[in-house]
């Protein structure tokens, strides 16, 4: 089963998971980076020579101050921006709730607790869920990644490799799919990568007036089978257009199955909602589809993560 015999994840398997893809414990019982230690001195050096044209592409969305895809708009609040100006110069003011659906932003790793019984909500580590307080998370907060994120980020384009506009509802991307298409662009994986899959969120949206009315709140997406290519290939984080598969043929115990796996079993962070559209056309232009990424998150004291402009360099 699974990525060996490219077959979608079992509920007995994606039990299994929370066992054989934790990191707990794995860089010392203190950590606070989880899957950020793949990140060394080395690899970073690698990934600013990947720089050839200087060419930069941003892949974030634009901070949403108005309802956007209302179908998802339970999760999604419009930021608060008000503008104050004067007769010299302006100023303003903005507050974000930036979890959900739209604004692009990183996951720290208190945002999510363990879902099982016999582990009591754990956070990252094996930590307590009563060090998240109202006040702020005392562990696992978004401040100790204030020195930034410098890797090398890789673009998998899963309806360019399946040949169509946009991941369908019912066949959300799978980890092998993940594997053919580095194999079909000649990307070696690498310890530390921004694995970035793109499923095509705008083309889906702009498409789905002809879906079922009954989809209104589902959304295509990824299966928990990447969950084992992102382990196997040591990657440092999980970014994409679309979440998790809402459609779910298998029912998992988790109402974020992927979510509720890579942050508190693996410590990885996840950059949610980034928008690919400006760097799936440079990739495609520019034949390449490694480069160096780079990712400054917010130094917000007790943080479950941060709005984030991650910043792609050719």
């Amino acid at each position: 089963m699974g990525m060996k015999d490219r077959t979608p994840t079992s509920v007995e398997e994606y039990l299994e998971y929370r066992i054989r893809f934790s990191n707990w414990d794995r860089w010392g019982a203190d950590d606070q980076f989880g899957t950020l230690n793949h990140i060394d001195h080395q690899i970073t050096k690698h990934a600013l020579n990947l720089v050839e044209t200087g060419r930069t592409v941003s892949c974030a969305n634009p901070i949403a101050t108005e309802t956007m895809v209302p179908d998802l708009g339970r999760n999604d609040k419009p930021a608060d921006h008000h503008m104050s100006v004067s007769n010299i110069g302006a100023s303003d003011y903005i507050g974000i709730a930036y979890h959900g659906f739209v604004n692009t932003h990183i996951d720290s790793l208190c945002h999510f607790f363990t879902n099982s019984v016999d582990e009591d909500g754990r956070l990252y580590n094996n930590r307590d869920p009563a060090l998240i307080t109202d006040q702020g998370a005392l562990t696992n907060s978004v401040e100790n990644w204030k020195n930034g994120i410098v890797t090398r980020g890789v673009l998998y384009d899963i309806p360019k490799l399946r040949n169509v506009d946009y991941v369908e509802f019912r066949d959300p991307v799978q980890g092998w799919e993940l594997e053919d298409w580095a194999n079909s662009v000649n990307v070696k994986q690498r310890d530390g990568d921004v694995v970035l899959i793109r499923s095509g969120h705008d083309q889906y949206w702009d498409a789905r007036g002809n879906a079922d009315p009954g989809h209104s709140l589902k959304t295509p997406g990824n299966a928990p089978s990447i969950i084992e290519y992102l382990y196997n290939t040591n990657a440092a984080i999980l970014g994409w257009d679309l979440q998790e598969a809402a459609h779910k043929p298998v029912q998992y115990p988790a109402g974020y199955p992927i979510h509720q796996l890579v942050i508190p079993y693996m410590g990885m962070p996840i950059l949610d909602n980034v928008n690919m559209e400006d760097l799936a056309s440079a990739c495609a232009e520019l034949g390449r589809y490694e480069f160096l990424i780079f990712i400054a998150p917010l130094f917000i004291q007790g943080g479950t993560g941060s709005p984030v402009n991650p910043i792609v360099v050719f």
